[in-house]
């Protein structure tokens, strides 16, 4: 009997389907105005659990539900660097950059100047420059995840004027920027991550396409045509083929933040598998997220939210041994 098996919907959706050159996600469209601090956070990937929860909507109003949750580890994050932009027609364009951290880990990933630079923000005219964004660096060494080499990531300073923003950095050098301070329980968020990388796949997995019937001639996990001109070589890039699947840069939006939570409170009998136990603050997402496990993650402030839902009260967090599952 044939496959019934239906496309993926947006199987189409990126294209080109390009590997991405980096370990860690980045951001590519940055908030501006808001409540004056970081547009996002970083953390790692631990592991998946669930939790019992009394939901609090209209339509299942004190129903205790089970709701599956990924567990992304935050250690605190620094600011290395700040980068000033400028305006240059429709775009903006990197005019100045200070790199102002003299941490001992950054000092694993760049090479720091020998001079101070801190001084040179007194200098900085606000009415020169358009945009505010700092490099992040985050400090692995504080968790089980065995990697002492921090990554760096850029994000844009939120504020309502170029002045406030430059004040925040000011205020906030050679400081532990915590978790509490950009998220709170109930916020929507934009998770970035890098997929699991899955290497040379065939069209049935790579784009969902139907299997065809047994006695098909040649293969049966192939496209059934190659198009109305394909003689010659004139191949669509729209047809199935096989190639490299996976690894790619992909967003989900409007996460919800289920908690937020001290390590003690997610501590598994026999620690996360592949992962261990985390040692920080950890936060809670509603369902699963993209990546491997000890992924960095990027966590940005929802953009395409409308409306908050409820969320359901967390009565219980399941932490029973997760071998073999």
């Amino acid at each position: 009997m044939p496959n019934t098996r239906k496309p993926r919907s947006g199987s189409l959706q990126f294209w080109p389907r390009v590997r991405s050159q980096r370990v860690s996600a980045r951001i590519r469209t940055h908030h501006e105005n808001g409540e004056v601090g970081l547009e996002g956070f970083v953390g790692y990937k631990a592991g998946m659990t669930h939790i019992l929860g009394v939901e609090t909507g209209k339509t299942k109003k004190g129903l205790e539900v089970a709701v599956p949750v990924t567990i992304i580890e935050c250690p605190p994050i620094k600011i290395a660097s700040i980068r000033l932009y400028s305006k240059n027609g429709p775009k903006i364009e990197l005019t100045k950059e200070l790199l102002l951290s003299k941490d001992k880990q950054l000092s694993r990933k760049l090479k720091l100047p020998k001079k101070d630079l801190t001084k040179e923000l007194e200098k900085i005219n606000p009415e020169e420059f358009s945009e505010v964004r700092v490099i992040l660096f985050t400090q692995p060494n504080l968790t089980s995840i065995g990697k002492k080499t921090p990554e760096l990531v850029e994000m844009s300073v939120i504020g309502n004027s170029i002045q406030e923003k430059i004040e925040f950095v000011k205020n906030n050098l050679n400081k532990d920027l915590l978790l509490e301070s950009v998220f709170k329980e109930g916020d929507y968020t934009d998770l970035k991550s890098i997929t699991k990388g899955k290497g040379f796949q065939g069209p049935v997995k790579r784009f969902g396409i139907t299997i065809r019937q047994r006695k098909s001639e040649k293969a049966i996990r192939n496209p059934g045509s190659l198009g109305p001109w394909c003689g010659q070589g004139h191949i669509m890039w729209r047809v199935a083929h096989a190639g490299k699947m996976g690894h790619h840069q992909r967003t989900e939006y409007n996460k919800q933040i289920i908690a937020l939570k001290e390590p003690l409170d997610v501590t598994h009998k026999g620690g996360m598998p592949g992962y261990g136990n985390p040692k920080n603050k950890v936060i809670l997402i509603k369902g699963s997220v993209g990546g491997p496990k000890k992924q960095l993650i990027v966590i940005q402030k929802a953009s395409r939210i409308k409306k908050p839902k409820p969320q359901p009260t967390v009565e219980k967090i399941s932490l029973e041994e997760k071998q073999g599952n």
